[in-house]
């Protein structure tokens, strides 16, 4: 039997996903990446007083996030912030996000939450999920203090905008998806208008 001279064909979002799964960034890049993500996150932990004594209330607990190969250990400090601990570090809570890449921003767009797998002490988790629930940045007060007032409130309106178009975009291609190829050419014959009522 012979074998056909190109493989089978890949759908772009399974080939896409193959893609993603296999970039790695170099270790340079990630550690700073992880630097700046700890940054961000303080940044908006000393905006929330209650989010800091609530941290410092779990000072020396360390929580693990893992994502695929990815991980990243943070620990809570004496002073209400995260500090990133060492991948030997015994976390007292770990936190598996679920799903690929393309799952996971098909999710995110849509403004739902990941699915994760929670592992650990109980009172941790509980602290961490009241942090996901209640701690948000505030994107147009840091940009006003760069641009002004106008300009930040334009610029993160704009953006909104289109996160909006975003997600209803990934929900028509979702549901375009789901149909199938068989509803596309349907869809296509009508004649413009023919929807609308005499």
């Amino acid at each position: 039997m012979t074998r056909p001279p190109f493989p089978p064909f890949t759908p772009p979002i399974a080939w896409l996903e193959q893609l993603l799964s296999g970039l790695r960034p170099p270790a340079w890049l990630q550690d700073e990446l992880e630097n700046r993500l700890v940054l961000l996150l303080n940044h908006v932990l000393q905006q929330e007083p209650e989010a800091m004594a609530r941290l410092k209330r779990q000072s020396g607990q360390a929580v693990r996030l893992c994502w695929g190969a990815l991980s990243l250990t943070l620990q809570a400090t004496s002073a209400g912030l995260l500090e990133r601990c060492g991948a030997d570090a015994a976390p007292a809570l770990t936190i598996t996000v679920q799903g690929d890449a393309l799952s996971l921003g098909r999710r995110l767009m849509a403004g739902e939450r990941p699915a994760v797998d929670v592992q650990g002490d109980v009172q941790l988790a509980a602290e961490v999920a009241w942090l996901a629930d209640n701690v948000r940045w505030d994107v147009q007060e840091d940009l006003s203090r760069l641009l002004g007032d106008a300009p930040a409130h334009l610029l993160t309106e704009a953006l909104r905008r289109v996160a909006t178009v975003l997600r209803g975009l990934g929900a028509q291609a979702r549901s375009a998806f789901e149909r199938g190829p068989a509803a596309a050419p349907a869809a296509a014959s009508r004649a413009p208008g023919s929807d609308r009522a005499p």
